[in-house]
């Protein structure tokens, strides 16, 4: 028997009436969960009702009893969040005819029209069980199906069937590979400065999944029944309830304050969030930061005790894993793989084991981490790292063998960083954990990017990453006692927020720590040099003028030697790779690697020309232009019109690039323009030869501007006989473009408009800020001063980066007859601090520098 026609009048009015409800229910949660702060409030009360919205619809549809209306995924635990989707499941004895299609796609729309978010499957019980078989996500979805209405005979055999076909092992792995999938999305760490809510690690998700392997294993459906089976202790179960209320109240919040399913901390929400949460600031940290440390040791208590139940979960579901235990000394055994403690009093009785047992972990490569007791115990034992422990030459020398180790290294630093050893062995890095960095280039709290840099550095001596960094593998198998550059790792920033220099402060502690653990003078040295001057050689490279032999002299001499030239360049590139994935690109490792092998050649006993390699490069630019077929001598017209500084500036590759586009050219009356892709294809070098022209650099900034461009580098040059060569490395601002079709265009419409030179000037179309610089603004400073020669003036900035800055900037100079002839851009992140190099205009009058730097303050203010 057929079902009854759809009444469209009734459904309408089951539509408006369940509209209402829905929205005035909302609101009724809503205050009454800010009047009394309970999760429950809000989760358990929004899926109450929002069973009774849909199955009023259903009801109103006219569905026939056949077919099963379910719950699944979070929906189906009974909990929602204010924002969250609705996941259901419509249950069939078998594939729907033509009716009952048309009476689901009248549900859905009627669910859409109400407000709700629906996710939805419409499918028959061996579907279910094929796709459960074949998807974890759906297999895990359906573990805490719920029946809304309908069969409910249907619905018990689906649940019969689930629960036979369910294979509890292959469930556990595939979680387990989850969620280290999920993990390094986040880049196994929870402590990035905008970390997400739900998906990060030490987030929601983290307890969610320790809920679906009890569940699925039938080891409990709460805490509670954890710690009744020993899995966990009481008090674990108590902190567990603590942590997931906490992560559940920011949950919610996001979502009220955002008015959308947003779970993630940023920036913008911060503030208002620690407002909303009744947390106030301090007089040392803002009230956001205050939230975020609350946070992160929320996220940090989530991942020890997720490491400790599926090590526990592990243990139940694999029993026959594993055989007797392996004693490896008196006081630790390998039990199943994983480092175990003999007996539960071996840190009280022996607090050098607090060491011992991360240095073990590293010899031993059989062991895949620490028994669930042994990471309990560890926790528990910390504070035995005391003032007299740290004295304790045993605990120095294994500290140092840690260091020295070769393998498990970053693994082993983020373990004693977990459990709390590092801090009370290292008393400064207290301090920093969970240490916020407002300077809009850095994506980790302090401690974090210390340890990104000490696996950057790492990462060099490893060959399964010299196909990343070959020039850094080549110099740091070279380099004799390489664990220094950890100890340096270390300590670069560990006196962060401290007020004042933190390399100068680092620097003292860096040196307390070298001579309490022995360090031979000259290796201490390095190490403190080293804190004192990690910001050094990225300053001369992306700040100061390369191509000048007097700047590769001034930095030889604070180097030194090249063994710590070397160590420098090494810690630099770990430093910069570390701060975020976005700061970093194939350009900034071009400058460090030129500046490094000009001053290596210096350092060796070259002059300072010789060391910029003029003559050289003009023989290597040579060779390149004979590869391409070119006879010798062509390049001769375009050479006597260049002058020494535009070898210096350009390296053998860009020199014999420009020379065979121009060596017919020299006197071209059309524009010339050509791009290309960078070698690394991380941008395009733009190349421009044109009979010079009033306002050129503003006009070239403002295309590039318009065309959605990061310029990072500029160099310009004017040759004997009056023409521009100007070259640029551009990057799209999202690195969303395809470099290689866009080269043409480059090409035809910037040479177009060289053509007709004069008119007004093109502005680039206005940005939005981005939300970073609206919360933590920085204050624009800039600084106009002569040379050493006296011939040029060095301009250097620091503002946040926004659309149109370049451009401003080049248009204060213009107006002002400025000629650029070098500029360094260099964005970090939301902030740029780029460097010009200036001739004219009247800068040798101290009113002129004055009425200038006034004049640019005012553009770069936002």
């Amino acid at each position: 028997m057929s079902a009854p026609a759809i009444s469209i009048d009734a459904l309408r009015e089951a539509i408006n009436a369940t509209r209402s409800e829905l929205t005035q229910g909302a609101a009724t949660l809503r205050s009454a969960y800010q009047a009394h702060p309970r999760t429950a409030i809000v989760l358990k009360g929004r899926a109450r009702m929002v069973d009774e919205a849909i199955v009023r619809l259903w009801r109103a549809c006219g569905m026939p009893g056949t077919a099963a209306l379910v719950a699944v995924g979070g929906y189906g635990r009974g909990e929602l969040f204010p924002c969250s989707d609705v996941d259901l499941l419509v249950l069939l004895p078998e594939a729907p005819a033509a009716d009952l299609q048309a009476r689901l796609s009248t549900l859905v729309g009627a669910l859409w029209d109400v407000g709700l978010e629906i996710g939805h499957s419409v499918r028959t019980l061996d579907e279910c069980l094929d796709a459960a078989a074949q998807d974890i996500t759906v297999q895990t979805n359906l573990l805490e199906a719920r029946l809304l209405t309908g069969n409910a005979t249907l619905f018990d055999d689906f649940g019969a069937r689930y629960r036979e076909m369910l294979d509890v092992r292959a469930f556990f792995k595939a979680k387990q590979l989850e969620q280290e999938q999920r993990y390094a999305r986040y880049n196994d760490t929870p402590y990035s400065l905008e970390p997400n809510c739900k998906e990060s690690p030490g987030g929601l998700r983290d307890l969610q999944m320790l809920g679906w392997i009890a569940r699925a294993a039938g080891l409990g459906r709460s805490w509670r029944d954890l710690a009744r089976r020993r899995l966990i202790t009481g008090e674990e179960a108590s902190e567990l309830r603590s942590v997931e209320r906490f992560l559940q109240h920011v949950r919610i919040r996001l979502h009220y304050l955002t008015g959308r399913a947003e779970d993630r901390l940023l920036f913008d929400h911060q503030e208002k969030l620690a407002r909303i949460m009744d947390i106030e600031a301090t007089a040392a940290r803002r009230a956001s930061e205050v939230l975020m440390q609350r946070y992160y040791l929320v996220a940090k208590k989530v991942t020890q005790i997720n490491t400790i139940l599926l090590q526990n979960y592990g243990t139940e579901i694999f029993p026959d894993r594993g055989g007797p235990a392996i004693v490896i000394n008196p006081r630790f055994q390998a039990v199943r793989e994983l480092l175990d403690i003999r007996h539960e009093q071996v840190f009280e009785q022996h607090p050098s084991a607090l060491l011992e047992c991360f240095l073990i972990l590293q010899q031993r490569s059989e062991l895949k981490g620490m028994t669930a007791r042994t990471l309990r115990a560890l926790w528990l034992a910390r504070k035995h790292v005391n003032a007299a422990f740290r004295a304790n030459p045993v605990n120095r020398a294994l500290f140092m063998e840690i260091l020295q180790q070769k393998r498990g290294i970053v693994h082993e630093f983020r373990r004693m960083n977990q459990y709390g050893i590092l801090s009370r062995y290292l008393p400064p890095w207290r301090r920093i954990i969970g240490q916020m960095q407002h300077d809009l280039f850095h994506v980790y709290t302090v401690d974090q990017h210390i340890l990104m840099v000490l696996r950057n550095v790492r990462r060099f001596t490893m060959g399964e990453h010299a196909h990343e960094y070959p020039l850094m593998t080549r110099l740091i198998l070279g380099f004799d006692r390489h664990w220094l550059l950890y100890v340096a790792a270390l300590f670069h920033d560990i006196a962060k927020g401290r007020g004042g220099d933190h390399s100068r402060l680092g620097m003292e502690d860096a040196r307390e720590f070298c001579e309490q653990h022995g360090l031979a003078r000259e290796d201490a040295d390095l190490v403190v040099w080293l804190v004192e001057h990690h910001l050094t050689m990225s300053h001369v490279a992306q700040k100061e003028d390369t191509s000048d032999p007097e700047v590769i002299r001034r930095f030889a001499d604070t180097v030194g030697s090249e063994r710590r030239l070397t160590a420098l360049y090494l810690l630099t590139h770990a430093d910069i790779r570390g701060t975020s994935p976005k700061v970093w690109n194939g350009w900034k490792g071009k400058l460090l690697e030129d500046l490094f092998f000009a001053t290596q050649r210096l350092l060796r006993g070259a002059t300072p020309q010789q060391a910029l390699g003029l003559d050289d490069r003009q023989e290597d630019a040579r060779r390149l232009l004979r590869f391409h077929g070119l006879r010798p001598g062509i390049e001769d017209a375009l050479w006597t019109q260049l002058d020494a500084v535009y070898f210096m500036r350009h390296s053998p590759e860009e020199i014999a690039w420009h020379s065979r586009v121009l060596y017919y050219r020299v006197d071209a009356e059309e524009p010339v323009v050509k791009a290309r892709v960078a070698e690394d294809e991380d941008g395009i070098q733009v190349m421009v030869f044109t009979r010079d022209q009033p306002d050129l650099f503003v006009r070239l900034t403002g295309f590039f501007g318009r065309m959605g461009f990061s310029i990072l580098d500029a160099k310009v040059h004017t040759t004997r006989h009056g023409y521009a060569l100007d070259s640029f490395m551009l990057q799209s601002a999202g690195h969303a473009h395809n470099y290689r079709d866009i080269v043409i265009l480059i090409e035809h419409e910037l040479s177009e408009r060289l053509a007709r030179p004069g008119g007004p000037l093109e502005r680039p179309a206005e940005g939005r800020l981005s939300r970073q610089v609206k919360h933590f603004p920085i204050t624009p400073q800039v600084s106009i001063r002569a040379d050493e020669a006296g011939r040029h003036y060095i301009l250097s900035l620091t503002a946040a980066d926004r659309p149109g800055l370049l451009f401003g900037v080049a248009e204060v100079l213009a107006r002002h007859g400025i000629d650029v002839q070098t500029a360094k851009i260099a964005t970090l992140g939301e902030r740029v601090e780029d460097t010009f190099l200036l001739t004219g205009g009247g800068l040798s009058q101290d009113a002129r520098v004055v009425q200038v730097e006034r004049e640019l303050l005012d553009r770069l203010q936002v």
